[in-house]
């Protein structure tokens, strides 16, 4: 499991959380990216994934806090909808919010073509869109 710092803009996850670009810019380091998560395939433990992600999204904030000296509030994922379900997170209760366009960071000139994933957020806190700039 790694957890990174967030997507520097992804529309689904900016429209639920009512972001406009300069509220983003100003709070996007409240937002923490779940970048990785693997179980090797021959672990076979039933609801291990979904467990494991719940346990490590209830004590993120305070490790956060601890680490970098300042809140998260969202965790946010992009799950590679070719490849995956996703199970996981929707048992583990994050919200399906919408899917990337098919880009990636590295395309300012829009010619790159990427797989589109499935973009996933979990509200770490409550009052977590007050603390993000909105409401």
């Amino acid at each position: 499991m790694l957890f990174s710092a967030a997507a520097w803009k992804t529309a689904p996850r900016d429209r639920f959380i009512g972001w406009d670009p300069a509220t983003r810019a100003r709070h996007l380091h409240l937002v923490a990216n779940n970048a990785r998560f693997l179980i090797l395939p021959w672990v076979h433990v039933p609801h291990l994934a979904s467990h494991v992600l719940g346990h490590l999204t209830r004590r993120l904030a305070a490790d956060w806090q601890a680490r970098f000296g300042h809140p998260v509030h969202l965790v946010e994922t992009f799950v590679e909808r070719q490849r995956f379900r996703g199970t996981c997170y929707r048992a583990a209760n994050w919200m399906h919010v919408g899917q990337t366009q098919g880009r990636s960071r590295q395309d300012r000139a829009r010619t790159l073509c990427v797989p589109v994933k499935n973009v996933s957020l979990s509200p770490l806190t409550q009052g977590f869109r007050r603390a993000l700039g909105t409401c």
